[in-house]
């Protein structure tokens, strides 16, 4: 079993839910490979009762040997600037990214640390999600991704090519790509672009690593012009960058731009059928 340190970056928010959390937490807190620490950060003022379950994480955190920082901040600024504050706290060398209402399975900080004790060239590993609504038996889709360097960066060009929810990332990759940002609302595409632009090898294992709450409205959401630029914002990065070409880009546009003008069942299907494969 690995011996690196592992801190974990969370961010809370006022409308998440504190039962969803506590999960979450015992998830982490559960791992056969412990982390050192787990950072959260909070995202703006929350209730009551988020502030209990972190205090009761944060005592039985302490009973495996694991600290737990609570750092809440005094007003919302999206999950960019919540995660950057969150890794600039992390102490150690690897960092793991968790939400709030996910549920990481027990084994995957030991399976993806493993690939870092065996391949130290590599500066992130992500894994596979399986998506459940209500019961966490209730599984409704899965996210399969490529496994290799190349693979990954390939699927950069059009979509996501690791689930950030999954990621383990070395500290010192993360702080030569600048870290998390608030620019973008696309927090996570935006950092693996730049990670691409430093050439960081990234790998994904083939085990699902984290089991995501999912719900009806996630396609909902994923509509209006103001998704289409936020995701633009991306791609238009990447071009002036390098990572991808013109007509990549353009492709990219008529893609995005067909998707967030479809119906929600429509773009479920779009999402479902062509996002989602390799």
């Amino acid at each position: 079993m690995s011996n690196k340190a592992i801190s974990v970056a969370m961010s809370v928010y006022k409308n998440d839910d504190a039962t969803f959390l506590r999960v979450a937490l015992d998830s982490v807190i559960g791992q056969t490979l412990k982390p050192k620490e787990i950072v959260v950060v909070g995202d703006g003022p929350v209730p009551e009762a988020l502030e209990k379950c972190i205090q009761r994480a944060k005592e039985a955190a302490a009973v495996e040997g694991i600290a737990l920082k609570w750092l809440p901040q005094p007003v919302n600024r999206g999950l960019g600037e919540a995660l950057r504050i969150a890794c600039d706290n992390c102490s150690y060398d690897y960092i793991a990214r968790m939400d709030s209402d996910d549920i990481s399975l027990p084994d995957r900080f030991e399976k993806q640390m493993r690939v870092f004790d065996e391949h130290p060239e590599v500066g992130m590993v992500g894994g596979m999600i399986t998506e459940f609504v209500g019961s966490p038996d209730n599984i409704v889709d899965s996210r399969v991704l490529p496994l290799d360097n190349k693979g990954i960066y390939k699927m950069m060009q059009t979509r996501c090519g690791v689930n950030h929810v999954t990621v383990i990332i070395r500290k010192k990759d993360l702080m030569e790509a600048g870290n998390y940002s608030g620019r973008f609302r696309q927090e996570d595409f935006y950092l693996w672009a730049r990670m691409m632009k430093n050439k960081v090898i990234i790998r994904n294992i083939p085990d699902v690593v984290v089991n995501v709450r999912s719900g009806a409205d996630q396609f909902a959401r994923r509509g209006g012009m103001k998704y289409f630029h936020e995701h633009m914002k991306v791609f238009k990065f990447m071009y002036h960058e390098g990572l991808i070409s013109y007509p990549v880009l353009l492709e990219n546009y008529c893609l995005r731009f067909a998707q967030v003008a479809f119906p929600t069942t429509l773009r479920t299907w779009v999402y479902q059928h062509l996002l989602r494969k390799q």
